[in-house]
């Protein structure tokens, strides 16, 4: 995994956002039961701003 994914991850996580699919594909999705929000996560986010475009559509603060 390169790039940003760590750091999203990390966040999403801290933030109650739980793994729901991960598949074949270059991407997962992550939900969040408390908010009922789910996002897409690309494995090869190398960009920071599509790095905090995934935390805008978790409703999260840009980190990067």
């Amino acid at each position: 995994m390169a790039g940003f994914y760590r750091e999203i991850i990390a966040c999403l996580r801290a933030n109650g956002f739980q793994l729901l699919r991960s598949g074949k594909g270059s991407h997962e999705v992550w939900f969040n039961p408390t908010t009922r929000k789910s996002v897409t996560v690309p494995r090869s986010t190398k960009s920071r701003h599509t790095a905090n475009e995934v935390l805008k559509q978790a409703d999260l603060e840009k980190k990067f």
